[in-house]
């Protein structure tokens, strides 16, 4: 349990953002605040409906995902370097398969929110930790928000913020290292 593994978020942190969350929220009829939550304290009837309308919005973002520059590139670096990888998101599984089948990207684990409690939660990055014989303390969470920070904080990880071409964030602070591009992320880790 020496080796260290690497945990991506998927939207926004391998591909380019692309769903409007607004857009969604003020479809499914959430005034504000993280989509999944609000749909857990639903009925079950307006519960399914969300349901249909956030699966839509995220193949059409399957569909249409692009990846950040150097993603699978990035991945491999990783792996080459006896860092195993992998994907946590919030997505549902059958549109992150998608992706991953279509641009050839190779992981070690993955979560869903079918697999297990979402982010912000650490449950998850402690699950795969533990799957990838892995420590916490050993490892990293590459996100592009606040949830990835958290619950890779939560868990004992160490947390690398990407903001992309995006102004800085007011929690970048609670992030262990903040980068702009997916390449940064090599020295940090210590691969060159």
């Amino acid at each position: 349990m020496n080796r260290s593994a690497v945990i991506f978020d998927f939207d926004g942190t391998l591909t380019e953002p692309y769903l409007d969350f607004d857009v969604i929220r003020a479809e499914i009829g959430i005034p504000s605040g993280p989509i999944l939550e609000a749909m857990e304290k639903m009925d079950e009837a307006p519960r399914r409906r969300a349901e249909q309308i956030i699966r839509r919005y995220e193949w059409e973002a399957a569909r249409n995902a692009t990846l950040q520059e150097g993603a699978v590139e990035v991945l491999a670096a990783c792996r080459a370097a006896g860092m195993p990888v992998a994907i946590l998101t919030r997505n549902a599984r059958e549109t992150l398969d998608l992706v991953l089948a279509r641009y050839g990207f190779v992981v070690d684990a993955v979560r869903t929110r079918e697999d297990a409690p979402i982010k912000p939660s650490p449950e998850p990055v402690l699950s795969l930790c533990e799957e990838l014989s892995t420590e916490p303390r050993r490892s990293w969470v590459v996100g592009d928000y606040l949830f990835d920070i958290l619950s890779g904080q939560g868990a004992g990880a160490h947390t690398v913020l990407m903001i992309g071409n995006g102004s800085r964030p007011a929690f970048a602070e609670q992030a262990d290292h903040v980068i702009r591009r997916l390449w940064e992320l090599l020295p940090i880790l210590g691969i060159s």
